[in-house]
């Protein structure tokens, strides 16, 4: 665990780094840090969707009592996809300030695909959980990390689809479903089946035969 939250502090501090004073004549220092506005939105998108990487990593290990190869192998994936955000962040900031709208496409279907295999990674941990129902605590409940796959799916279909209408739509159209997707994983980052609407369902028992 400290080895992860290190990790994560590290890539977090490296998306403040495409931020930069923005190189202008004297007197227009106020326009030139206006104008980077794309940037500032890239970084507080990307600083959000590490934060809720970070705030899902510590809810998912406390349930854990112990690790094995498999689980650091998982957990080294979600590592690795979560420090590539960065990359993909600095290219659409860069992107939107340019204008030029067939790179802003190009840039939004590059930040869909890393997001995509972001949530891809969370699926291989939730599923290696799910099957090593052994290195988890007492009490979990058997279908936390199951429903877990579930949210974790919805995030790569969502990014798909966000690249795909990014790129072939508009690329602000795509920008917003980045937007709401870390707050859809905030929102549920104690378990899907912890979410008040959704436990209402899964308890609401089927009705009698013949009622």
């Amino acid at each position: 665990m400290a080895f992860s939250d290190a990790v994560l502090a590290i890539i977090i501090t490296l998306l403040v780094v495409d931020l930069r004073v923005p190189d202008v004549p004297p007197g227009r220092l106020l326009i030139g840090l206006l104008e980077q506005w794309p940037g500032y939105v890239a970084y507080l998108a990307s600083y959000a969707y590490v934060a809720v990487v970070w705030l899902n990593h510590k809810v998912a290990f406390n349930r854990v009592k112990e690790s094995d190869r498999g689980l650091h192998w998982v957990n080294f994936f979600v590592l690795f996809t979560t420090a590539l955000l960065p990359f993909p962040t600095a290219v659409v900031s860069d992107a939107l300030q340019k204008h030029d709208q067939q790179d802003q496409r190009v840039a939004v279907a590059f930040y869909a695909l890393i997001g995509a295999l972001l949530c891809a990674s969370w699926l291989a941990f939730f599923h290696y959980l799910a099957r090593h129902r052994d290195l988890l605590k007492e009490g979990v409940s058997e279908r936390h990390f199951p429903a877990e796959r579930v949210r974790a799916l919805v995030g790569v279909i969502l990014y798909v689809a966000a690249g795909l209408i990014g790129y072939l739509v508009a690329p602000l159209a795509g920008l917003v479903i980045f937007a709401v997707l870390p707050v859809f994983y905030a929102v549920t980052s104690a378990g899907l089946y912890q979410v008040p609407l959704t436990r209402r369902i899964a308890q609401r028992r089927p009705p009698e035969p013949g009622s």
